[in-house]
């Protein structure tokens, strides 16, 4: 992810704080499955596309250019293997949101040294 597209996080997420987790976040930028039910009916789909679309865009364009870093983009692939391209980028894309969560709430991004470690 490159300054710019850092820019656009930075600038309309604003104060992370007011998300009191990174599915929240992943929410508010639509990235999340439709899920409608009533009594016994379940209805599945997309992505609610609700929030905002410059960060939804964000993390897709992010995410398809480069596919991340080793472990977003090792995540991609088992998941584009199994269940297509456009799916796994909507995932890995919720995935990055988390990172970017945790990156401007705490500053740094731990998780990714630990996937380091671990490989």
């Amino acid at each position: 992810m490159g300054p710019v597209l850092g820019a656009i996080f930075v600038a309309e997420i604003g104060d992370v704080s007011r998300f009191p987790n990174p599915q929240t976040l992943s929410s508010w930028a639509g990235l999340t499955p439709k899920h409608r039910e009533s009594d016994m009916k379940v209805h599945r789909g997309g992505v609610t596309k609700r929030g905002s679309p410059l960060v939804r865009w964000a993390a897709i364009e992010a995410i398809s250019h480069i596919r991340g870093g080793p472990k977003l983009k090792a995540d991609y692939h088992r998941i584009a293997k199994r269940r297509g391209a456009n799916v796994a980028r909507v995932a890995v894309a919720r995935k990055l949101l988390t990172l970017v969560y945790y990156g401007l709430r705490d500053g740094e991004i731990r998780c990714l040294a630990h996937a380091d470690e671990a490989a």
